[in-house]
């Protein structure tokens, strides 16, 4: 198996844009904390998605599955954990858990498989060694 490593815990509150009409949060948006989980990991080991794009290179997303437990519901507070592993030199796994920053009730997991692309080929890429060189640390 892979190194995993922890990401930064995310804390947000739902407000009204993040729910449907029953005041739950709207299923879909939980891939919307999934994704800022993600962005914040690159952004705190100095990866810049912007400057990627600039020269024709990006993450996508290859597969993803959700599980869904219980609504987090409008007013409530959650926290986004998330933890990395790499599958190969241009794939990676972020394994994802939404939970109540209360009482840590469990709303959402989920796992996403990320490519790393050309942007013009379409082709897999290689990671910045940046990247990989976080991964074989000890």
């Amino acid at each position: 198996m892979s190194k995993l490593i922890k990401c930064n815990d995310l804390h947000y509150k739902i407000y009204v844009e993040d729910t449907d009409f029953q005041g739950f949060v709207y299923h879909a948006n939980y891939l919307k904390y999934f994704e800022r989980s993600r962005s914040e990991f690159l952004s705190n080991i100095n990866i810049s998605q912007s400057n990627l794009r600039k020269i024709e290179l990006a993450f996508v997303i290859k597969k993803l599955s959700i599980n869904y437990f219980v609504p987090a519901e409008l007013g409530e507070e959650i926290v986004v954990q998330s933890s990395v592993e790499n599958n190969s030199k241009a794939r990676m796994l972020f394994h994802h858990r939404i939970i109540s920053s209360k009482n840590g009730k469990e709303y959402v997991s989920g796992e996403v498989e990320v490519c790393f692309i050309n942007l013009v080929t379409k082709k897999p890429q290689k990671f910045p060694d940046d990247l990989l060189l976080i991964f074989e640390q000890d």
